[in-house]
């Protein structure tokens, strides 16, 4: 089963959806115990940085997010991937959940428009189990004014918008997060999500 938590701040139904069309068994839940037996782990997210942590703070899920990500496959998308960082610098810096190296900051001003929306074609960094099946043209489905800053460890994969902003990155054990819209990019998105759903723990 997969756990997709619902703090008040997600996109929660279209991924849940998205799941049920692939015959996955999901529940969205704010229960620590259910997030803590299911298989793998799902943290949505939209806004903006700071009122998200806060409202995952005022649900006491931070401590049970963190033990969760230390033990099973465990998946940050948009919002959700940027708080799996240290700390943020959207409306003020804002501290994280810590759980892969780097920072959130707003989109470098290239003359492109902000917020980045709309698909752009994904650029392979580094192997990832996400990935398993995929081609070399496979495009994918951004909605974001803000991006990760982080270290090439942790960066699998990026497009390119003006500069390169991250697109898939890992904590390299069972952390991943996606910048883009998985459950909304087609049938690439329900490929990475079905790579995740196969993943297998420890």
């Amino acid at each position: 089963m997969i756990a997709i938590i619902d703090y008040g701040a997600g996109n929660i139904f279209s991924v849940k959806n998205a799941l049920d069309f692939l015959g996955v068994k999901s529940a969205l839940t704010s229960d620590p115990g259910e997030i803590l037996s299911a298989d793998k782990v799902i943290l949505p997210g939209v806004g903006a940085f700071q009122w998200a942590m806060d409202k995952l703070e005022q649900s006491g899920l931070v401590d049970t997010v963190k033990k969760a990500a230390s033990e099973k496959p465990f998946m940050g998308i948009c919002l959700g991937m940027q708080l799996l960082f240290d700390k943020s610098f959207e409306f003020g810096e804002r501290e994280g959940l810590g759980l892969i190296k780097g920072y959130v900051d707003r989109i470098p001003d290239t003359g492109l428009v902000i917020p980045h929306m709309g698909w752009n074609k994904l650029e392979y960094n580094r192997q990832c189990p996400l990935f398993e099946g995929l081609g070399e043209d496979e495009y994918v489905y951004f909605v974001h004014s803000y991006q990760a800053y982080c270290g090439d460890e942790a960066l699998n994969a990026y497009v390119e918008y003006g500069s390169k902003i991250p697109a898939v990155v890992s904590d390299g054990k069972f952390v991943y997060g996606c910048q883009f819209h998985p459950e909304k990019s087609g049938q690439t998105g329900l490929d990475i999500l079905k790579n995740f759903v196969s993943l297998r723990e420890g």
